[in-house]
């Protein structure tokens, strides 16, 4: 009991205190920083920031360099773009000067095959395109001869015109013919259209005669046949009162209008009826069925009861829960304004404490060294 008992350290143990003592070194590096008043800044690190504001100016040095050299690369590609269109243009004009100077050696328009067709000395070397009108070469698709475009045009247009002139002068002495035959034509007309008024007239005269007779006739006769109507509508008017006077007399004595219930019976039972002979129910049916609607009304008016009765106690019901939900809505409302005012008590007291705490601290920073400001406020942290 009196000999301490050693413990053997393994390599984790050593690492483990190594960790923590350089843990503990950092800590009090920082502290040191942190705690030193004459060169501490509040929430920052300079040395840190140097080397982020160092580390930033080589990211934009580099990007720069990277961004020149791309550019200088990008120039480099334009002049050789630019050589190349120049030497292609100079290779293009060359080909073309020679292609043109081939031409004009060895394939000069009179070698052509097809140079007849476009020499421009074609129409001063051809034969004119009708030399007579019985030119062979004026085959119907040539088109060169017409009608009216003969050689003898001016020989031809003097015998037309003497030939106009002697048919105008037989076409006067025609229509001086047939002007006369015209005015024996209608003379003869107007003596033949005379003697037609003359008959017509004469049997106008005759039809007004005849016409008058056949209208004195007509007069007769119209004039009998209305007697004669007359007097039949007399006697239809006579034999019709009779008829309905009979008619009415027997209707008056008859079972349909003297309401004989007993008309109405049916052979197929006494609970049927004939429909068309039916006058209406007994007084006794009527009490009956008067009866019926009596209860039926009263059994209504139960049900409506009934029905009035359960609406209300659904109410009623309805009405208790909505003052219960309300009274336990009014009841959380109270708990969480209880809730608050504690809330906001407990705040205003953490605030004043804050508020002393951050005064003393001041005071203490003020008046007394930084080495016994750090020890009170540990002394009262503990």
């Amino acid at each position: 009991g009196d000999f301490a008992v050693m413990e053997v350290a393994q390599p984790k143990d050593l690492e483990e205190d190594f960790g923590q003592a350089k843990k503990r070194h950092a800590e009090l590096c920082r502290q040191k920083r942190i705690f030193n008043a004459r060169n501490r800044i509040f929430g920052g690190d300079i040395d840190a920031w140097n080397v982020q504001v160092c580390d930033q100016k080589i990211r934009e040095a580099t990007e720069k360099a990277r961004q020149e050299t791309f550019a200088a690369e990008m120039r480099q590609n334009d002049k050789i773009t630019c050589i190349l269109e120049d030497r292609a243009r100079r290779d293009r004009k060359t080909l073309c000067k020679a292609i043109s100077d081939f031409q004009q050696s060895f394939q000069k328009p009179e070698t052509r095959r097809e140079f007849d067709l476009s020499d421009p000395l074609a129409l001063k070397k051809d034969l004119p395109a009708r030399q007579s009108d019985n030119d062979a070469r004026n085959t119907v698709s040539g088109m060169q001869k017409f009608m009216g475009e003969d050689l003898n045009f001016h020989q031809r247009r003097k015998f037309q015109e003497e030939q106009n002139r002697e048919w105008s002068l037989q076409q006067q002495r025609e229509w001086k013919i047939a002007r006369e035959d015209q005015k024996h034509a209608e003379d003869l007309y107007l003596e033949t259209r005379l003697q037609f008024d003359e008959t017509a007239k004469h049997l106008q005269n005759l039809e007004g005669t005849t016409r008058k007779a056949v209208c004195a006739a007509v007069k007769e006769f119209n004039k009998n046949q209305a007697l004669e109507s007359a007097e039949k509508k007399r006697q239809e008017r006579k034999q019709e009162q009779e008829d309905n006077l009979a008619e009415i007399t027997n209707l008056l004595r008859g079972d349909l209008l003297s309401e004989d219930p007993q008309q109405a019976a049916s052979s197929f039972g006494p609970h049927r009826v004939v429909p068309d002979r039916w006058k209406g129910m007994t007084q006794e049916q009527l009490e009956q069925i008067r009866l019926v609607q009596k209860q039926q009304v009263q059994e209504k008016l139960r049900l409506q009861e009934e029905e009035r009765q359960r609406d209300m106690d659904w109410d009623r019901q309805r009405v208790q829960k909505a003052r219960a939900t309300l009274l336990s809505e009014r009841q959380l409302q109270r708990q969480q304004r209880a809730l608050r005012r504690a809330l906001d008590g407990s705040n205003l007291s953490l605030a004043k404490e804050q508020l002393l705490q951050k005064k003393y601290m001041k005071e203490i920073y003020t008046n007394q060294p930084t080495e016994d400001y750090f020890t009170q406020f540990n002394t009262r942290s503990r």
